[in-house]
């Protein structure tokens, strides 16, 4: 069944229009209260990033869960892990994340998480949007929930990061810097990294509600390319506003994005035996990551683009780790969800153990040349039953046989049809995308 509401990751829109209102986050409140009051729970934890409208929708959300008869606690501005993390603590029946991720300030969401830490399923995500649609009932006053506040969640979440590598492993002698975008990080990963011996210099570390992801974190990484080559630090370690992503930058100033940090981890992992058999990509995952991680003899796996289906198949095949391109890295034996804190610890540890550089340890994997052409389209197209299509994607994967790959996909948010195309040699790979899309573009007129 479609969602009206719910959608990869929670409901997200700009602040005071649908369906971003006070009175809309009241009533999503009290239906998940309602869905959850259903099942005998009666604890929720809410975090926040640092975006001026949070304070606004955490009050309507709080207000609307209490009105559903269930107890809150705040956490006050958390990274979405860390969120995670807490509601399995405090044993709480569900989690709640206000945020909007890498958006600008003007954005916000909502998005949930089980009691175990993981994103909500289809079926309870369905369940709350069907008490969306009718009228909202208080609980009688005896039953209503009550709220208190959680003064040490930040110290909670910084003791946990730091379990995330052996207690013998020093960071001593890297001096790194921590761009946190002004978002939920700020006051809890530049100390991870310090309290565990690092010489750290925090960049965008000062929110003030509406300068969150504004020109740096995970999604805008000059500030953090410059600010490596100028203090002459080993790397740069980029968060995005609510901390589940990670992207980094190494001492030469050169990016290394999700797919890099995954063949690193997978790498380091492996010689640890700690990995499993199985190492979870997205369709968007470069072939080089696919063929780096093939060649340590391992399986490799494309899930649909977004984290929660990374997690489906990771639990489906028993596998520890997988991740985004976008630096969205999920490292299972140490949390359920992406952190980026956690993931930065895993190459970190890496970059000790081996003593070699994070410029090294990318090498990894070799990055395959990808083009991405986006064609505009006016109605929806049927790509699988349109013959001409199919035939220009089977005349460019016949023509790169394994050296090469074929990505054909309809956007999720405007109307656009997404051809990429990857391949040993870049002039390859512009010549087959612009002739597939071609094609898209002789069916859409």
């Amino acid at each position: 069944m479609a969602r009206k509401y719910f959608g990869t990751d929670g409901i997200r829109g700009e602040i005071g229009k649908a369906p971003m209102t006070p009175d809309f986050v009241l009533k999503l409140g009290w239906a998940a209260g309602k869905v959850l009051a259903a099942k005998g729970s009666s604890l929720v934890v809410i975090g926040k990033d640092t975006r001026i409208s949070g304070y606004m929708l955490e009050t309507a959300l709080q207000a609307g869960l209490v009105a559903a008869g269930v107890n809150v606690r705040l956490l006050g501005p958390m990274p979405t892990p860390a969120v995670a993390y807490l509601t399995r603590t405090f044993r709480a029946s569900a989690g709640v994340v206000i945020s909007a991720s890498h958006n600008p300030f003007q954005d916000n969401g909502v998005k949930f998480f089980s009691s175990d830490g993981t994103k909500l399923t289809d079926e309870m995500e369905l369940a709350i949007e069907d008490y969306l649609d009718r009228e909202l009932e208080t609980v009688s006053s005896e039953k209503l929930g009550k709220v208190e506040r959680v003064d040490d969640a930040a110290g909670r979440y910084i003791e946990f990061c730091k379990r995330a590598i052996p207690t013998e492993v020093s960071l001593e002698g890297l001096r790194i810097v921590v761009d946190c975008a002004n978002g939920a990080t700020y006051h809890v990963s530049p100390h991870v990294f310090s309290e565990l011996g690092a010489d750290v210099v925090k960049i965008a570390a000062s929110p003030d509600g509406i300068n969150i992801n504004e020109n740096c974190g995970a999604t805008s990484l000059g500030l953090l390319q410059k600010s490596v080559t100028e203090y002459r630090a080993d790397l740069g370690i980029a968060l995005d506003g609510d901390g589940d992503r990670l992207m980094m930058v190494d001492h030469k100033g050169e990016v290394v994005d999700g797919d890099e940090i995954l063949g690193i981890i997978a790498a380091h992992k492996q010689k640890e035996d700690s990995l499993g058999d199985h190492v979870v990509g997205t369709l968007m995952s470069n072939l080089g990551l696919e063929k780096a991680i093939e060649g340590m003899g391992l399986n490799f796996h494309r899930a649909d683009v977004g984290d929660r289906y990374v997690m489906e198949i990771l639990r489906k095949t028993g596998g520890f780790l997988g991740g985004e391109s976008s630096g969205h890295i999920i490292v299972r034996d140490r949390i359920s969800t992406g952190d980026g804190t956690i993931a930065a610890l895993q190459v970190l540890h890496a970059v000790i153990e081996s003593g070699k550089t994070l410029y090294e340890l990318k090498q990894v994997m070799t990055k395959y040349p990808q083009t991405l052409i986006n064609v505009r389209i006016k109605e929806k197209i049927d790509l699988d039953a349109n013959t001409a299509i199919q035939q220009a994607v089977k005349d460019a994967e016949t023509q790169m046989g394994t050296r090469g790959r074929v990505l054909l996909r309809a956007s999720g948010t405007e109307p656009l049809i997404r051809v990429m195309v990857e391949a040993e040699e870049e002039s390859e790979t512009k010549q087959l995308a612009e002739m597939i899309a071609e094609a898209v573009k002789k069916a859409a007129s």
